[in-house]
């Protein structure tokens, strides 16, 4: 898939659901969200950027630790929904702009901190994405990540991958921890830090926020019945009254030099 289809795909996928991300609990108030917030240790002075917005979450997150947050995304219709979230609770140091990850129109320098959660496995490049998010920070500003695990061995990756993708076709891939690193350290960003924490997923819930049809439902549900024994290990599924999986998510920090 091309860049500019990738971001096409992504673009029809989220400007359908942009609503469903204001609420959805894993974004609006996932464990991650805070624990990121602690890891970079926010200052007053700060310039900070939220690449891949969504519906704003963690910008808001930031906004009481900073001076400001540019919000970007490259579907205006998350953006809209985000800044109707902002004045709704009165926050007023966050601004919205339209950026692609890959090529963000910002110059050199510009921020202290760089963050993107629960975003990249919609990334055409992951690692030109993170080869941008060092290019605007300043020397001695923090880059953050947040975003689904897949595991090291590519054959339950792939699984993983087709699975979630027949819920959301603009999701591309999820990285191992081993590519994570390798991109940061490409980029001349030092001291990377990763920790790993499971997150949740209600089937009913995670279906909803893609308004998945009822067919592929069934699907899916059955064929997490009949995975293999690696992907059962990988993402616990429990195919009781209420069915759920575990997805591992990786909080990634590093510092530019």
């Amino acid at each position: 898939m091309s860049d500019s289809s990738a971001r096409e795909a992504s673009q029809r996928q989220f400007g359908a659901n942009a609503a469903n991300y204001a609420t959805s609990e894993v974004h609006a108030k996932g464990a991650s969200l805070g624990r990121i917030v602690e890891l970079v240790e926010p200052q007053s002075t700060w310039r900070a950027l939220d690449i891949a917005t969504a519906a704003g979450h963690t910008a808001f997150a930031l906004a009481p630790h900073v001076a400001s947050v540019v919000a970007s995304d490259v579907t205006s219709e998350m953006l809209d929904v985000a800044a109707g979230v902002a004045t709704e609770r009165g926050i007023d140091n966050v601004t919205f702009e339209y950026a692609d990850a890959h090529d963000l129109p910002f110059e050199e320098a510009s921020f202290d901190l760089v963050v993107c959660r629960i975003a990249p496995h919609h990334f055409e490049d992951p690692k030109t994405f993170v080869a941008e998010a060092a290019r605007v920070l300043a020397p001695g500003g923090t880059f953050a990540v947040v975003d689904n695990l897949a595991p090291e061995d590519p054959d339950t990756a792939r699984w993983c991958d087709d699975f979630e993708r027949r819920r959301d076709l603009s999701h591309l891939r999820c990285l191992p921890i081993s590519e994570w690193l390798a991109h940061i350290n490409a980029a001349g960003l030092v001291d990377a830090q990763v920790e790993t924490m499971g997150k949740l997923m209600k089937f009913v819930p995670w279906a909803n926020n893609m308004s998945v049809p009822d067919d592929v439902r069934v699907q899916l549900l059955a064929d997490l019945a009949s995975a293999t024994d690696q992907v059962v290990e990988w993402l616990r599924p429990d195919l009781g009254d209420e069915p759920s999986f575990v997805l591992t998510e990786g909080l990634f920090t590093a510092r530019k030099p």
